[in-house]
Protein backbone atom coordinates (compact mmCIF):
# COMPACT_ATOMS: atom_id res chain seq x y z
CA UNK A 1 0.00 0.00 0.00
CA UNK A 2 1.55 3.38 -1.22
CA UNK A 3 -0.04 6.36 1.20
CA UNK A 4 0.69 9.88 1.00
CA UNK A 5 0.30 12.12 3.83
CA UNK A 6 -0.34 15.75 2.66
CA UNK A 7 -0.23 17.56 5.64
CA UNK A 8 1.83 16.80 8.78
CA UNK A 9 3.79 19.31 10.65
CA UNK A 10 6.80 16.33 11.67
CA UNK A 11 8.88 19.14 13.00
CA UNK A 12 6.43 19.87 15.52
CA UNK A 13 7.73 20.07 19.68
CA UNK A 14 5.72 17.31 20.24
CA UNK A 15 7.53 14.93 18.47
CA UNK A 16 10.80 15.53 20.01
CA UNK A 17 11.29 12.46 21.86
CA UNK A 18 10.45 9.78 19.40
CA UNK A 19 10.47 12.15 15.82
CA UNK A 20 12.52 9.59 13.55
CA UNK A 21 11.08 6.67 15.63
CA UNK A 22 7.60 7.73 14.34
CA UNK A 23 8.52 8.89 10.53
CA UNK A 24 9.78 5.39 10.32
CA UNK A 25 6.82 4.03 11.78
CA UNK A 26 4.59 5.82 9.49
CA UNK A 27 7.14 4.40 6.21
CA UNK A 28 6.54 0.79 7.85
CA UNK A 29 2.92 1.11 7.21
CA UNK A 30 3.35 2.38 3.45
CA UNK A 31 3.05 6.25 3.76
CA UNK A 32 6.29 6.78 1.66
CA UNK A 33 5.55 10.78 1.03
CA UNK A 34 4.96 13.54 3.65
CA UNK A 35 4.31 17.33 2.98
CA UNK A 36 5.75 19.46 5.04
CA UNK A 37 3.83 23.07 5.48
CA UNK A 38 5.45 25.97 6.64
CA UNK A 39 4.36 28.26 9.69
CA UNK A 40 6.93 30.93 10.10
CA UNK A 41 10.46 31.55 9.73
CA UNK A 42 11.32 29.75 12.92
CA UNK A 43 10.57 26.78 11.48
CA UNK A 44 12.40 26.86 8.18
CA UNK A 45 15.72 25.62 9.45
CA UNK A 46 13.85 22.35 10.93
CA UNK A 47 12.12 21.89 8.31
CA UNK A 48 15.09 21.62 5.63
CA UNK A 49 17.23 19.26 8.92
CA UNK A 50 14.05 16.64 8.08
CA UNK A 51 14.53 16.98 4.38
CA UNK A 52 18.20 16.25 4.65
CA UNK A 53 17.73 13.48 7.21
CA UNK A 54 14.70 11.59 4.94
CA UNK A 55 15.01 12.78 1.29
CA UNK A 56 13.00 10.17 -0.41
CA UNK A 57 10.39 11.30 2.07
CA UNK A 58 10.16 14.59 2.95
CA UNK A 59 8.63 17.34 0.65
CA UNK A 60 8.91 21.01 1.70
CA UNK A 61 6.42 23.70 1.38
CA UNK A 62 7.39 27.56 1.86
CA UNK A 63 4.70 29.88 3.25
CA UNK A 64 2.74 31.92 6.25
CA UNK A 65 0.43 30.47 8.64
CA UNK A 66 -2.65 32.94 8.98
CA UNK A 67 -2.06 32.36 12.98
CA UNK A 68 1.12 33.47 12.28
CA UNK A 69 0.24 37.08 10.40
CA UNK A 70 1.29 39.54 13.60
CA UNK A 71 2.86 43.33 13.43
CA UNK A 72 5.65 41.54 11.59
CA UNK A 73 3.85 39.64 9.41
CA UNK A 74 6.00 41.90 6.22
CA UNK A 75 9.25 40.69 7.85
CA UNK A 76 7.67 37.22 7.88
CA UNK A 77 6.34 37.33 3.99
CA UNK A 78 10.13 38.73 2.76
CA UNK A 79 11.39 35.82 4.84
CA UNK A 80 8.94 32.98 2.62
CA UNK A 81 10.06 35.71 -0.77
CA UNK A 82 13.74 34.93 -0.34
CA UNK A 83 13.21 31.34 0.40
CA UNK A 84 11.10 30.68 -2.74
CA UNK A 85 13.87 32.68 -4.44
CA UNK A 86 16.46 30.50 -3.23
CA UNK A 87 15.46 27.03 -4.14
CA UNK A 88 12.30 24.57 -5.37
CA UNK A 89 9.57 23.94 -2.97
CA UNK A 90 6.50 21.71 -3.72
CA UNK A 91 3.61 23.96 -2.68
CA UNK A 92 2.88 27.30 -0.86
CA UNK A 93 1.72 26.70 2.36
CA UNK A 94 -0.09 26.72 4.48
CA UNK A 95 -1.64 29.78 3.56
CA UNK A 96 -5.50 31.58 4.21
CA UNK A 97 -7.40 32.75 7.31
CA UNK A 98 -8.19 31.92 10.55
CA UNK A 99 -10.52 33.76 12.37
CA UNK A 100 -10.97 31.18 15.49
CA UNK A 101 -8.09 32.83 17.52
CA UNK A 102 -8.14 36.44 16.71
CA UNK A 103 -10.72 38.13 14.30
CA UNK A 104 -8.64 41.91 14.68
CA UNK A 105 -5.56 40.26 12.19
CA UNK A 106 -8.65 40.05 9.25
CA UNK A 107 -6.88 42.51 7.14
CA UNK A 108 -3.24 41.83 7.10
CA UNK A 109 -4.07 38.00 7.06
CA UNK A 110 -6.12 38.52 3.84
CA UNK A 111 -3.21 40.38 2.24
CA UNK A 112 -0.80 38.13 3.35
CA UNK A 113 -2.97 35.02 2.29
CA UNK A 114 -3.69 37.66 -1.07
CA UNK A 115 0.37 38.28 -1.60
CA UNK A 116 1.30 34.23 -1.01
CA UNK A 117 -1.70 32.81 -4.15
CA UNK A 118 0.55 35.81 -6.52
CA UNK A 119 3.76 33.97 -5.51
CA UNK A 120 2.06 30.79 -5.99
CA UNK A 121 1.37 31.48 -9.45
CA UNK A 122 4.74 32.98 -10.10
CA UNK A 123 6.25 29.86 -9.29
CA UNK A 124 3.84 27.81 -11.12
CA UNK A 125 2.91 26.18 -7.45
CA UNK A 126 -0.51 24.56 -5.70
CA UNK A 127 -1.34 26.30 -2.59
CA UNK A 128 -2.21 24.70 1.03
CA UNK A 129 -5.42 26.25 2.49
CA UNK A 130 -6.05 26.92 5.95
CA UNK A 131 -9.30 27.82 6.70
CA UNK A 132 -10.86 28.08 9.87
CA UNK A 133 -13.88 29.90 10.57
CA UNK A 134 -13.32 31.47 7.52
CA UNK A 135 -15.02 30.10 4.33
CA UNK A 136 -16.31 33.45 3.19
CA UNK A 137 -13.14 35.21 3.42
CA UNK A 138 -11.09 33.12 2.07
CA UNK A 139 -13.75 32.27 -1.03
CA UNK A 140 -13.44 35.91 -1.28
CA UNK A 141 -10.23 35.78 -1.71
CA UNK A 142 -9.52 32.87 -4.03
CA UNK A 143 -12.79 34.79 -6.16
CA UNK A 144 -9.94 37.62 -6.78
CA UNK A 145 -7.46 35.07 -7.96
CA UNK A 146 -8.99 32.46 -9.48
CA UNK A 147 -7.89 31.43 -12.92
CA UNK A 148 -6.39 28.51 -14.54
CA UNK A 149 -2.62 28.78 -12.62
CA UNK A 150 -4.54 28.84 -9.24
CA UNK A 151 -4.73 25.32 -7.87
CA UNK A 152 -4.23 23.58 -4.45
CA UNK A 153 -5.58 21.79 -1.48
CA UNK A 154 -7.96 23.03 0.78
CA UNK A 155 -6.33 21.51 4.31
CA UNK A 156 -8.57 20.14 6.62
CA UNK A 157 -11.28 20.69 4.68
CA UNK A 158 -14.02 20.36 7.48
CA UNK A 159 -17.45 22.51 4.99
CA UNK A 160 -20.34 21.80 4.25
CA UNK A 161 -21.41 20.22 0.76
CA UNK A 162 -21.96 23.29 -0.95
CA UNK A 163 -18.95 24.59 0.48
CA UNK A 164 -16.63 21.52 -1.08
CA UNK A 165 -18.29 22.38 -4.85
CA UNK A 166 -17.11 25.99 -4.17
CA UNK A 167 -14.11 24.95 -2.90
CA UNK A 168 -13.20 22.43 -6.36
CA UNK A 169 -14.63 24.85 -8.50
CA UNK A 170 -11.16 26.63 -7.67
CA UNK A 171 -9.00 23.73 -8.90
CA UNK A 172 -8.92 22.91 -5.00
CA UNK A 173 -8.84 18.94 -3.67
CA UNK A 174 -9.60 18.66 -0.49
CA UNK A 175 -7.45 17.20 2.27
CA UNK A 176 -9.56 14.82 4.35
CA UNK A 177 -7.99 13.79 8.08
CA UNK A 178 -8.72 12.85 11.53
CA UNK A 179 -12.20 14.68 11.34
CA UNK A 180 -14.17 12.32 8.74
CA UNK A 181 -13.51 9.52 11.40
CA UNK A 182 -15.55 11.61 14.08
CA UNK A 183 -19.11 11.00 15.28
CA UNK A 184 -20.00 15.04 14.70
CA UNK A 185 -17.15 15.52 11.94
CA UNK A 186 -20.05 15.99 9.57
CA UNK A 187 -17.62 15.87 6.50
CA UNK A 188 -18.59 11.75 6.33
CA UNK A 189 -22.35 12.26 6.29
CA UNK A 190 -21.76 14.29 2.36
CA UNK A 191 -18.30 12.78 1.67
CA UNK A 192 -19.29 9.98 0.18
CA UNK A 193 -21.40 12.30 -2.98
CA UNK A 194 -18.09 14.17 -3.65
CA UNK A 195 -15.85 12.04 -6.55
CA UNK A 196 -12.81 10.46 -5.01
CA UNK A 197 -10.56 12.32 -8.16
CA UNK A 198 -10.90 15.50 -5.74
CA UNK A 199 -9.76 13.84 -2.30
CA UNK A 200 -6.31 13.44 -1.05
CA UNK A 201 -4.91 12.20 2.51
CA UNK A 202 -3.38 14.41 5.20
CA UNK A 203 -3.08 14.02 8.99
CA UNK A 204 -2.30 17.22 10.28
CA UNK A 205 -0.39 16.01 12.86
CA UNK A 206 0.07 16.25 15.60
CA UNK A 207 -3.26 17.47 15.53
CA UNK A 208 -6.57 16.25 14.65
CA UNK A 209 -5.72 12.33 15.57
CA UNK A 210 -8.33 10.21 14.06
CA UNK A 211 -10.64 7.74 16.18
CA UNK A 212 -9.78 5.73 18.06
CA UNK A 213 -6.49 8.09 19.31
CA UNK A 214 -9.08 11.34 19.00
CA UNK A 215 -7.49 14.09 21.54
CA UNK A 216 -4.31 11.98 21.61
CA UNK A 217 -1.45 12.65 19.79
CA UNK A 218 -1.54 12.49 16.28
CA UNK A 219 0.82 10.82 13.85
CA UNK A 220 1.17 9.98 10.19
CA UNK A 221 1.05 6.54 10.36
CA UNK A 222 -2.51 6.96 11.51
CA UNK A 223 -3.32 8.01 7.68
CA UNK A 224 -4.32 4.50 7.07
CA UNK A 225 -7.18 4.70 9.31
CA UNK A 226 -8.39 7.83 7.55
CA UNK A 227 -8.13 5.98 4.49
CA UNK A 228 -9.79 2.89 5.95
CA UNK A 229 -12.78 5.12 6.78
CA UNK A 230 -12.84 6.52 3.15
CA UNK A 231 -12.69 2.62 2.36
CA UNK A 232 -16.19 2.64 4.20
CA UNK A 233 -17.65 5.54 3.18
CA UNK A 234 -16.98 4.82 -0.74
CA UNK A 235 -17.27 0.91 -0.65
CA UNK A 236 -13.93 0.77 -2.06
CA UNK A 237 -10.77 -1.64 -1.01
CA UNK A 238 -8.59 0.29 1.01
CA UNK A 239 -5.70 -0.48 -1.26
CA UNK A 240 -7.72 1.08 -3.88
CA UNK A 241 -8.28 4.20 -1.97
CA UNK A 242 -4.53 4.49 -1.19
CA UNK A 243 -3.69 4.81 -5.14
CA UNK A 244 -6.26 7.39 -6.07
CA UNK A 245 -5.53 9.58 -3.73
CA UNK A 246 -1.88 8.98 -3.96
CA UNK A 247 -2.06 9.76 -8.00
CA UNK A 248 -4.77 13.14 -6.82
CA UNK A 249 -1.65 14.16 -4.47
CA UNK A 250 1.15 13.53 -6.99
CA UNK A 251 -0.68 15.18 -9.53
CA UNK A 252 -1.68 18.73 -7.68
CA UNK A 253 2.07 18.50 -6.18
CA UNK A 254 3.01 17.94 -9.79
CA UNK A 255 5.34 14.74 -8.86
CA UNK A 256 3.62 12.45 -11.81
CA UNK A 257 5.69 10.96 -14.64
Amino acid sequence: MNLTDTHTHLYSEEFSEDRTEMIERAISKGVSRFFIPSIDSTYTQKMYDLEKQFPDNIFLMMGLHPCYVKENYEEELAHVETELAKRKFLAIGEIGIDLYWDKTTLGIQKIAFQRQIQWAKKYKLPINIHCREAFDEIFEVLELEKSDDLFGIFHCFSGTYEQALQAISYNMKLGIGGVVTFKNGKVDQFIHQIDIKHIVLETDSPYLAPAPHRGKRNESSYVTLVAQKLSEIYNLPVDEIARITTENALEVFQMLG
